[in-house]
């Protein structure tokens, strides 16, 4: 039918036009389709046909299914805290990233704050010293101050070694845990008594 319809196409372009060369068959077949507009005739009925196709079910009705399900065999909901059993290297790993948060909110408000204050850093650290606070309170204010840097910097250390492939193994992973618990303990500890 199409093949029909560009050969008289080209006939009917070729007859009525004498300045086109014969060799040119593009030229002609364009000029007979732009000039007939038969073309829409022939393909009008192909492009504007279409086909309804009911769908199953909907994203969302799917999502309501699923939901009502698990509330009628009350499932819990996935992830739930109170199922799981709290292991070293999940604690250690939200250990990391709490202390990552803290220390970058900690540092970005003392800097802010230092930075607009009135009077420089020496007379608010002679105004905590007149408060004439107990040892104890002190030694543990510098123990909360040091042990997330000294936690997270060694903590650090580890992922780096991570990332170069070694102690990827569950048993060296749990061991470099433990390790690095106790050593930023210690350090904390150390830093805090000076």
């Amino acid at each position: 039918m199409v093949y029909n319809f560009l050969a008289n196409a080209v006939t009917t372009s070729s007859a009525n036009s004498h300045n086109l060369k014969p060799d040119s068959a593009m030229a002609l077949i364009g000029r007979g389709l732009s000039r007939s507009q038969q073309l829409l005739v022939y393909t009008r009925p192909c492009l504007l046909s279409c086909t309804r196709v009911t769908m199953a079910t909907t994203a969302q009705e799917e999502q309501k299914q699923f939901w009502d399900k698990n509330k009628t065999l009350k499932r819990p909901m996935s992830p739930h805290l109170t199922i799981y059993k709290p292991q070293l290297t999940s604690m250690l790993s939200i250990t990391n990233r709490a202390t990552g948060v803290a220390l970058t909110g900690i540092l970005s408000a003392f800097a802010l704050t230092i930075s607009v204050l009135p009077s420089d850093f020496a007379t608010y650290l002679a105004m905590v010293q007149s408060w004439s606070v107990g040892p104890a309170l002190i030694g543990l204010t510098k123990l909360a101050i040091a042990w997330p840097f000294c936690y997270h910097t060694l903590n650090g250390i580890r992922h780096l070694v991570w990332d170069m492939g070694y102690g990827l193994d569950l048993k060296s992973v749990y061991t470099s845990g433990w390790f690095v618990l106790g050593l930023s303990i210690l350090t904390g500890v150390g830093i805090a008594a000076m």
